[in-house]
């Protein structure tokens, strides 16, 4: 029993650590936050396979980007945000049989298909790289719903930069 109060004690003391700091975080007045919450234009450029609590670990931390976007108050239709996938983390774009294929388990499904959607549902713009494609032999129809095919990668990151886009390199 001396065992369990002990717990317990450490456990109220962490417990009202963490709220408190959430609350005196909240509370503080020189976070800053964003400026301008028109016409935010990002593109993403994942091309590591790197994961992330089960998915790429590019898409995760996109999600939490939208996330942070919308804690800020900035409208989703004022944000812009394209992900261009290629190299390693192209197979993330695939449906369930060419990813089985690609990993070489019959059993694995495609756990990035639903914050895919997730993203696309949100107006993100998920596009996958052509030559990454044509590398490994996938047709459009081995890619998942909605994602857009761009001829390559780099181009299209060019493009988006010229047009005013802010350039998030993805590790």
């Amino acid at each position: 029993m001396l065992i369990s109060l002990r717990y317990t004690q450490r456990m109220i003391v962490l417990l009202s650590a963490l709220l408190f700091s959430s609350v005196s975080f909240a509370a503080d007045s020189n976070i800053v936050t964003v400026k301008d919450k028109q016409d935010i234009k990002v593109v993403y450029d994942i091309n590591q396979n790197n994961i992330e609590a089960g998915i790429g670990k590019g898409l995760y931390y996109l999600r939490g980007l939208l996330e942070a976007y919308q804690k800020q108050g900035v409208s989703e239709k004022q944000l812009h945000i394209s992900v261009v996938v290629h190299g390693a983390a192209g197979y993330w774009l695939l449906k369930d049989k060419p990813y089985q294929e690609f990993t070489g388990n019959p059993f694995d499904v495609n756990a990035n298909k639903k914050v895919v959607q997730e993203l696309m549902d949100h107006g993100v713009s998920v596009e996958l790289c052509h030559v990454t494609m044509k590398g490994h032999g996938w047709a459009e129809n081995d890619v998942l719903p909605g994602v857009k095919i761009v001829f390559d990668a780099y181009t299209r990151m060019i493009d988006l930069q010229q047009q005013g886009y802010a350039y998030i390199k993805f590790i």
